[in-house]
This record gives structure tokens, C-alpha cells and sequence, in this order.
């Protein structure tokens, strides 16, 4: 009886310690309260006291009240001014109070930019063992908050944070970069505040440099590039929630317990090291169609996950996969239904049912489920953030087996090359590693070609290598995929371009010479001792000064393999020379030497028709430098604009422009830019010109609508 009655004293003493305190102080948080005793907090039972080691930070308290006490803060900027480093033993703790915490002030008209390097921050914290934690069981209760973006109040990707440290841990609080979200706090609303700007832009949450760092019952809010504590060799999300569009993620992450709001189809630009690991996630996917996971191809592995989507929709790793990516997965769902991503190409992906390798993610311990995040994270030094080391242990031994150190990658370098048969080989060496990039050297690995490939190479296995030579006798260049795996599950794959061997470059038996073969038409005719081969010439038209081929430049060139022997004239190639080189060539040979041919008069204007449109599709378009402004000709060069001075960046202008695919959203052939700055001038042949117009058809690489290119000043 004398214990019930302390039990309930207790209880009632701690009710009204809560609703007291210095100057009758109340958190903003009513179901979560907290005593605030000056050099002291209660919250939930436990004091904690207030010293070098443990900061109490509440937006609420005046400047008047928090220069009463050393440890005690109301802006978690003059907070951090004052930090000491922490260890894993005793942390550097800022708790803090229910509240907004701008970290970069959203009333400064000031442009944000780089102090150093290429992203402006709004915080640098340097700090070992820093751990951020909000007093509160809602995340959305205690908000650090910007509103920054490229080009919408910075210079460069705006990042609030830039942690450098070991052992950063953040519980129980929001990060949101409300550049282009509103701010929606739900305990006083005059705390609420709208996005700077409806169009999207890089704005960017947490970089950090260092190891072990965790996150718990947090939410990340940003949209494109959101970074949230990006950058850590080993990251652990646990029960945290992400709202994110493109390039978001973090690529060296292990998400447990937790949900994500993909507002875009590639949540990370690429993974890194050993990738990124999902356990018992759920997506809850707003894009249409098609959901991808990566803007890069790059490892993840999914395990007892669930995707939602309000329509039909393919999932996939990443929008372009190349044939040496293999990412994992396991006991997935799209809408309660099975789902296998990249069910168009299956090779991709590992399905790890029954597999060894499936318990480097979750092991089945007395009929339940144990996400072996021990094994995942434990590195080299026995990192454990989930205190599940003894039940993984203990586990070992009843399975008679390790469950503590399986690795989740073997990786193949070099992931592409090319070999010419009977001249050159190349040597595959396989790596297998722990997650976090740790190497593990216990794994035998096993090499195979599917049997569709070995009559085109021949594999000679030397431990964890192999050489691999070309045996292709065909008259084609061949993709050639090798393989490795190991006992456990793991895969891997190199993709080899094998060239048949090369051949000598067919003679001319008969000199290229220019004829006209209808009006306004040039052919340049020659024949080759190439026998039943395609002819695969490089032939290249260009205008010249005078006969001798002076002041030549290109005008039309080969593309695609198809020699470009029609040379179409029009008025710009009046009073030119037009020359053309032709550079013998079958698919199976290099190019042989040039031989030229060149018109024996200039080109005349009798019978010239003024054409009212010029029209191209790039497909013989020269890309070579040609920086003077001539009549009839193409300026080809980059420049960088007046206007963009502040931007460090300066324009390749020998190597500005490409013809080849497209990447990313863009599908079609044709002209690419590869430089900032990339300029293409047209002068038109004298004369007068009104009422133009033009059309582009242009193929935009984005496919979120983010634009042509990012907002770098281009």
C-alpha cells in the first residue's frame, strides 16, 4: 500500500511540475509536455541536466529569459556556436522544443552563395557525435526550415546544412527546405508560411561528411535534389518519412520502417559505394506510368516492401539500364499485387527468395522477422544503431553459420571494354564487398558466359579474375556479357564490345570523282575492292576558295555508317569550290587513307531557285569549331553571355556540339549540346529577308518538367 501510494505522489508531482516551471513555461506541445527548471528539463519522466554536453533550445523563450541560463537557447544557430565535440559514450545533445527554427533567415533579400566551392550553406556544423533531438513524439512539432533554392535566393544548390563529423544523430524533428512548399505547422499558425516559388528548383536539406550517422521518427521535406543527410559512408532512416522529386536521396542509406512520397520517377540520382538498401518501406508513388528508382544506373536492394499507385504503373531500376546492373530485391508489391521490377528485362534484377544472401537483410529469429541492419552497418567497428548484435549472434549459432559479415556486392571492373579477336584481351577482376564498401575476401566467385556468347570469347578464370580473349569470326561487332556470382546469391556483370579482327581498308579501284547527276545534285563516285561488304566510307563535302582546295570547310559529313555521296547545292555554294575527301571504310576495318576530288569551276547561280525555307535535321551536320560569321555558313563555336559572369564556368568552344542519341527523357538522333554555352549561328546569303519564322524540334532531356538544363547560369 505504501508503494501505490509513492507510485501515484510521483505521478501527480510530475503532472504539475509540467504545467510549471521558469516563468510558468509551457511547451508548444500539449500532449508532449516538458518542465523547464533553468539549469534543468523534465520530459517524460527523466531529468536531464543542462551543461556542456546537453543545450535546451526553445523558439518561444525571449532573448531576455535565455541570458539567464549558459545552456539554455532560443535559435539553434546561436546553439551551435557554442558546441563541444561529443562521443559515442557522451553526445553533444541540443534538445529541442516544439517550435520553427530558421536556420537561414527567410526575411534576408540577400542572394545566398558559395562562400567556397559550388553550394551555398545555411550551416556548417562541425561537431563529432552531435545529436539533434526534438522533444516531442510528432516529428512535424519541431521544424528546421529554409527556403532556398537555385536561383530562388542562392547562387547554386542551397543546403541548410553541411555536417562534418562522425556519429550525427537526428530524432524527432523535421528538416524542410520550403523553397517551393508551403510550411504548414500545425501547433501555431502564425508560424506557417508559403513557398518561395512554384517552380521547382535544387534546394537542398543536409550534406554531411562522416560515418554512422542516424536518423529516427524524422521527416525530410524538400522537392528536387532534397539531399537529405546525403554524403555518410554508413546512413540509417529509421521510421523517418521523405516527400522528394528527382535526384533526392541518400545513395550510401539503409531505410528502415520508413514511408516516401515520390513525386517524381528518380528519387536518386545515383547510388554509391554498395548502394541503398529499403527494408519494410512504403512508396506511395504519385507519378504516372512509369516509376523509376535511380536518374544513374546503380545498386539498390528492396526487401519486404510495398509500392502504392492510383494507375497502372511499371517500376523499374532506372530508365536506360545498361546489361552489367543487378540491384536485389525480395517480397515486393505494387497494390497488394506481387511485383518483380524490370520485369522487361529480368537479368537485371536478383530475386533473393531462397537465396543465403537474403539474410545479409533479414534473418527469421523464433518465427519472427530481424532486419539484420547489425550486418548491414556493423562495418569495422561494430556499429550497431538498432542493438540487434545478440540476437544476430545468437542466431549464427543456431543456424550454424554466420549471419554477421555477408556481403551484398560483387562488382565486376571494368564494367565495359572492348577487345579486338586474336589482337587484345582484357582482365575482369571481381570484388566482393560488406555494405558501406567494406571488402570481404572469404567468397568464391564463379565466371560464365551465356552459351549464345561462347563462340565469341574464351575465359580464362584466375582466382576472383578472369582474361577474357575475343574469338569473333563474324563480320560484326558483337555485345558480349560476362558474368560472376558466388555461392551466396550475388551477381555481377561486364559488358564487352568484341570486335572481329580487323581487316586492311579496301583500295579505291576506281578514284573518287565529282559528277553532276541531276540539277543541283553532286555525287562523288568511286569504287572499292571491298567485295560483298557494306561500304562504310567516310565521305566529307566541304566548300573551298579556289581550286587547290583552299580555305576549305566542312559542310556535309558521313553519319550512321551511310557514306554521304549526294551533295545537295544551293545558293550559299555559289562562287565555292566544293571539294569532297572520301576515307575508304567497311564495317570491319579502320578508315584507309583520304583521296580528295574538287568541282574544276566554281559553283554558278544559273539556274538557282531562292528556296523560301532552309530546312536540316542535323544528320550531316560538320560539328567541327567554326567560329567566323560568313554568308551560307554555320557559326559553330560556345560563348559565355555577359550576363552570366558570376557563374564559374567557361565554355569548351573547340568541342561544343555532338550528333548522336539522346539521354535521360530524350529519345531521338540528333544535335547535342557538350558544353555550356553551346552556340550555333546561321548567316543567311545576302539578300532580303522578312516575315520569318522558325521551327525547332527539340527533344528535351528532363522529364519532370524541370527545363532544358539546370539553373547554373546557362
Amino acid at each position: 500500500m505504501k508503494n501505490t501510494f509513492l507510485i501515484l505522489l510521483l505521478i501527480s508531482t510530475t503532472s504539475l511540475l509540467s504545467a510549471q516551471g521558469v516563468g510558468d513555461y509551457q511547451s508548444l506541445d500539449k500532449e508532449n509536455p516538458i518542465y523547464f527548471g533553468g539549469s534543468y528539463i523534465i520530459y517524460k519522466g527523466e531529468k536531464i541536466e543542462l551543461n556542456e554536453k546537453n543545450f535546451f533550445v526553445d523558439g518561444q523563450l525571449s532573448d531576455a529569459e535565455v541570458l539567464n541560463y549558459p545552456f539554455v537557447f532560443n535559435s539553434v544557430n546561436e546553439a551551435v556556436k557554442k558546441l563541444s565535440e561529443g562521443t559515442a559514450e557522451e553526445q553533444m545533445t541540443l534538445y529541442l522544443a516544439p517550435y520553427v527554427y530558421w536556420i537561414d533567415n527567410p526575411d534576408d533579400l540577400g542572394i545566398r552563395k558559395p562562400l567556397t566551392g559550388s553550394i551555398p550553406y545555411g550551416m556548417e556544423v562541425r561537431c563529432d557525435w552531435l545529436k539533434l533531438y526534438g522533444l516531442t513524439t510528432q516529428p512535424q512539432n519541431v521544424v528546421l526550415a529554409s527556403n532556398r533554392g537555385q536561383t530562388q535566393g542562392a547562387v547554386g544548390n542551397f543546403t541548410m546544412f553541411h555536417f562534418i563529423g562522425d556519429g550525427l544523430c537526428v530524432e524527432n524533428l523535421t528538416m524542410g527546405n520550403y523553397c517551393n512548399v508551403d510550411l504548414n505547422f500545425p501547433l501555431l499558425s502564425k508560424l506557417n508560411r508559403k513557398k518561395r516559388a512554384a517552380a521547382i528548383v535544387q534546394a537542398q536539406l543536409a550534406i554531411c561528411e562522416g560515418d554512422k550517422i542516424a536518423a529516427r521518427n524524422s521527416r525530410f521535406i524538400s522537392r528536387l535534389n532534397s539531399c537529405p543527410l546525403v554524403g555518410g559512408r554508413r546512413v540509417l532512416f529509421y521510421q523517418c518519412y521523405f516527400e522528394c522529386t528527382d535526384d533526392a536521396l541518400c545513395g550510401t542509406g539503409v531505410f528502415l520502417d520508413c514511408r516516401l512520397t515520390l513525386l517524381s520517377s528518380k528519387p536518386f540520382y545515383s547510388t554509391q559505394g554498395t548502394g541503398a538498401v529499403f527494408l519494410n518501406c512504403d512508396f506511395d508513388v504519385q507519378t504516372k506510368q512509369k516509376q523509376f528508382l535511380t536518374k544513374v544506373g546503380s545498386p539498390v536492394a528492396i526487401v519486404d516492401s510495398r509500392f502504392f499507385a492510383s494507375a497502372p504503373l511499371r517500376v523499374a531500376w532506372t530508365q536506360d539500364p545498361t546489361d552489367d546492373l543487378r540491384s536485389y530485391q525480395y517480397n515486393l508489391s505494387l497494390n497488394g499485387k506481387p511485383l518483380f521490377i524490370n520485369a522487361d528485362k529480368p537479368w537485371l534484377t536478383v530475386d533473393m527468395t531462397d537465396k543465403w544472401v537474403l539474410n545479409a537483410y533479414r534473418i527469421v529469429y523464433r518465427g519472427k522477422i530481424v532486419y539484420n541492419t547489425y550486418n548491414l552497418l556493423r562495418g569495422d567497428d561494430e556499429w550497431d544503431p538498432m542493438e540487434v548484435k545478440n540476437v544476430v549472434l545468437i542466431a549464427s549459432k543456431l543456424a550454424n553459420r554466420d549471419l554477421c559479415k555477408i556481403p551484398t556486392m560483387l562488382q565486376i571492373s571494368p564494367r565495359n571494354s572492348e577487345i579486338e579477336s586474336e589482337v587484345s584481351t582484357v582482365k575482369l577482376d571481381a570484388e566482393v564487398k560488406r555494405f558501406g564498401s567494406f571488402m570481404h575476401r572469404k567468397e568464391n566467385v564463379s565466371w560464365s558466359v551465356a552459351p549464345e556468347f561462347r563462340s565469341l570469347v574464351k575465359l580464362t578464370v584466375k582466382g576472383s579474375s578472369c582474361e577474357v580473349d575475343g574469338t569473333n569470326e563474324s563480320d560484326e561487332t558483337k555485345k558480349v556479357v560476362v558474368m560472376a556470382s558466388t555461392p551466396s546469391g550475388l551477381e555481377s556483370a561486364s559488358v564487352l564490345t568484341v570486335t572481329p579482327p580487323y581487316l586492311v581498308a579496301p583500295e579505291f579501284m576506281t578514284l573518287p570523282n565529282i559528277v553532276t547527276r541531276e540539277k543541283g545534285e553532286l555525287y562523288v563516285d568511286y569504287a572499292l575492292s571491298i567485295g560483298e561488304r557494306a561500304d562504310e566510307s567516310l565521305v566529307t563535302w566541304y566548300r573551298c576558295k579556289d581550286a587547290r582546295g583552299g580555305g576549305a570547310v566542312p559542310v556535309s559529313v558521313t553519319r550512321l555508317n551511310k557514306p554521304q555521296r549526294v551533295y545537295e547545292l544551293s545558293l550559299a555554294d555559289v562562287g565555292y569550290y566544293i571539294m569532297v575527301a572520301v576515307s575508304p571504310k567497311h564495317l570491319r576495318c579502320h578508315a584507309g587513307k583520304e583521296e580528295r576530288a574538287i568541282t574544276s569551276v566554281p559553283i554558278s547561280a544559273d539556274g538557282m531557285v531562292k528556296e523560301p525555307y532552309y530546312y536540316t535535321d542535323f544528320q550531316n551536320f560538320p560539328v567541327i569549331y567554326q567560329p567566323e560569321i560568313i554568308p551560307g555558313f554555320w557559326t559553330i563555336d560556345a560563348y559565355k553571355p555577359l550576363d552570366t559572369q558570376e557563374y564559374e564556368w567557361e565554355p569548351n568552344a573547340m568541342n561544343a556540339w555532338v550528333y548522336g542519341v539522346g539521354v535521360d527523357g530524350a529519345k531521338g538522333t540528333g544535335l547535342l549540346q557538350a558544353t555550356k554555352g553551346a552556340r550555333l549561328l546561321y548567316t543567311p546569303v545576302r539578300g532580303g529577308y522578312s516575315n520569318m519564322s522558325v521551327v525547332l524540334n527539340v527533344d528535351p532531356c528532363k522529364t519532370a518538367g524541370q527545363g532544358f538544363g539546370s539553373a547554373t547560369g546557362q
